[in-house]
């Protein structure tokens, strides 16, 4: 995707969902949507760093948006010369600056050599396209899913993931992923990578939360809540976050005593330890 000094472009966005029903939208709704993804502001970072793709993009993420990443146990993300290819999973808190942060410490490490699985929209970002495997299981690409995950985990690529799939949310006061899907054991173990936990310390705004308790409460199939995620990005600026590195989980652990599903809960409770 060529880099314009429009790359984000919520007029084109809605067509290419919408279709003809795009020109329905209110013209006030579409520049709401404007603003609260940061359209001008984004466009100019993308503009300015054209030339930048991988991880020298996702640093110079960091950087525009002013964060300081503090990391913890770097010694234990494993040695590059080993051969072996891994699967990292984190809790996702934030929805943007902490898959950002996660994949310029892996990609560092790695010589950018990792892909993530993420949302289709992500797409629209080309200095992050090529470290992605784009996911969107509603729209026509969902017959497509299971072929491009089992192709992203044979390759020689290791795997950056957020297993619950969406950012936290908040329950009863307390700011959790919601349950982590089985994927990442299944593919693990079925390439025999071993697992390596992240935790990713940082929350969004109470808003982002009363947003996202409210499209619960109304059962809305579309995530609403995903719309603000640039906007809590951007209320997030300047600040220092702290990304806890685990010790590497042997494939062999996820054994027949649990059921996939049971050993990715028990996954995501070492990474809320850690």
């Amino acid at each position: 995707m060529e880099v314009t000094e429009k790359t984000i472009d919520i007029d084109e966005i809605l067509r290419s969902k919408m279709g003809s029903k795009a020109g329905r939208v209110p013209r006030f709704v579409v520049n709401w949507l404007k603003d609260i993804v940061h359209q001008d502001e984004i466009n100019g970072f993308l503009w300015d760093n054209k030339d930048l793709q991988g991880t020298p993009w996702l640093k110079a993420g960091i950087e525009f948006l002013g964060n300081k990443i503090v990391v913890n146990g770097i010694e234990n993300l494993p040695d590059d010369s080993d051969g072996k290819r891994y699967t990292f999973v984190s809790n996702h808190p934030l929805g943007g600056i902490d898959g950002i942060a996660i994949g310029s410490i892996i990609g560092e490490r790695y010589n950018d050599n990792f892909r993530y699985l993420v949302n289709d929209l992500l797409m629209n970002l080309p200095g992050l396209a090529p470290l992605c495997i784009p996911i969107n299981k509603t729209g026509k690409q969902s017959r497509d899913f299971p072929a491009m995950v089992e192709a992203g985990f044979a390759s020689d690529h290791h795997m950056v993931m957020f297993p619950a799939g969406i950012c936290s949310r908040k329950q009863n006061g307390v700011i959790r992923d919601l349950p982590w899907t089985k994927t990442f054991i299944t593919k693990s173990v079925q390439t025999h990578r071993d697992v390596v936990p992240i935790h990713f310390n940082g929350q969004n705004s109470e808003r982002f939360y009363r947003i996202a308790n409210i499209c619960k409460a109304l059962r809305l199939k579309f995530n609403v809540a995903m719309l603000f995620l640039a906007d809590e990005m951007f209320k997030n600026r300047g600040k220092t976050f702290e990304v806890t590195i685990g010790k590497p989980i042997a494939w062999e652990t996820f054994d027949k005593t649990r059921k996939p599903i049971e050993w990715a809960q028990w996954v995501k409770e070492k990474v809320y330890q850690l």
